[in-house]
């Protein structure tokens, strides 16, 4: 199965301005920052997508096991061997933190510096990870497969968008 038309793309559009006695001086920036991947498994490439909408009982805890676990929207085991982007989106409706980590035991390395390094993400905010590089970050079945997603408090639940994007090889 192909892999067609991937892309990361990361936009910011601000305008400051400040008014003055008979202007009003303005600094507008529009950045995009897009990143493409062709079907394939080296630098600027992937072939395996992973996406879904999870749900986290109050303090509940998950790993997120790339090597043959998860599975893609047609029914297909996904066994990464290298990741290219992480991308974590947390509702906006969540009282609690989505957190997002390397666990200590069994963690991809590379996404994070270090075995329990991790970011949280806030209601309403996103975490995005891209390594477009033909290494990525190396998935290793058994001793390094791992990412684990955190409900950060007790008492709600948090939902949370998951996208990973990866290859085979």
């Amino acid at each position: 199965m192909a892999l067609t038309r991937t892309r990361v793309e990361v936009k910011l559009t601000a305008t400051q301005t400040k008014p003055d006695d008979l202007s009003v001086p303005q600094d507008a920036i529009e950045y995009l920052k897009a990143l493409s991947f062709v079907d394939g498994a080296g630098a600027g490439a992937a072939n395996l997508v992973f996406h879904d909408k999870r749900t986290l009982a109050a303090s509940a805890t998950e790993n997120l096991d790339l090597a043959g676990v998860l599975s893609d929207k047609f029914g297909q085991a996904l066994t990464f061997a290298r990741i290219k982007a992480v991308l974590v989106v947390a509702a906006a409706a969540n009282t609690n933190n989505v957190q997002v980590t390397q666990p200590a035991a069994n963690g991809v390395p590379g996404v994070f510096l270090a075995a329990g390094d991790g970011i949280s993400v806030q209601p309403g905010g996103a975490f995005l990870w891209v390594a477009p590089s033909a290494a990525g970050a190396v998935v290793t079945a058994g001793t390094g497969d791992l990412l684990t997603a955190t409900n950060s408090a007790a008492g709600t639940s948090v939902t949370y968008d998951v996208l990973i994007l990866g290859a085979a090889t």
